[in-house]
């Protein structure tokens, strides 16, 4: 048995100016320790941008959509519990990940990624309301999460 092709597959990487940022600030790092030693003033920015890029990777959520579930990150839902899903840009994206969020909603969410969907879920098991999932493509995701008919 094989596994059930991906609908919609992406990985929420971060941009450039995120590795750019990282590339310098481990530079920067240099300028600590070169007091101390110039061989240290090489190799611990190095080590510092190698622990900060492994840890940037391992931040990197896979949101894939088959099609009976919804995977966001480390977790699942199938989608005949999902009611609906709204992609959100600029500022709506910024209200729903902060003032008009619910507690209970569940969040997989990064920094790099300024727009999100919104996807409502309705399990009487569970009392998540909804979640928001960070995506550089919301209205593609959206679609592809429409309630099935």
């Amino acid at each position: 048995m094989t596994a059930p092709s991906p609908l919609y597959s992406e990985r929420v990487t971060p941009s450039i100016w995120w590795w750019v940022v990282a590339l310098v600030l481990s530079a920067m790092t240099s300028l600590m320790v070169i007091p101390l030693s110039w061989i240290a003033g090489i190799i611990v920015p190095i080590v510092v941008f190698i622990a900060v890029a492994l840890t940037l990777r391992s931040l990197i959520p896979r949101v894939t959509v088959t099609q009976d579930v919804l995977f966001a990150g480390p977790a699942h839902i199938e989608r005949s519990f999902i009611t609906g899903a709204t992609p959100m840009t600029g500022e709506d994206a910024f209200q729903a990940r902060g003032q008009d969020l619910d507690a209970r909603a569940f969040l997989v969410t990064r920094p790099w990624a300024s727009s999100l969907v919104k996807v409502d879920i309705e399990d009487p098991n569970d009392p998540t309301p909804y979640w928001i999932v960070s995506t550089h493509n919301p209205d593609e995701l959206a679609r592809v999460l429409a309630p099935q008919g």
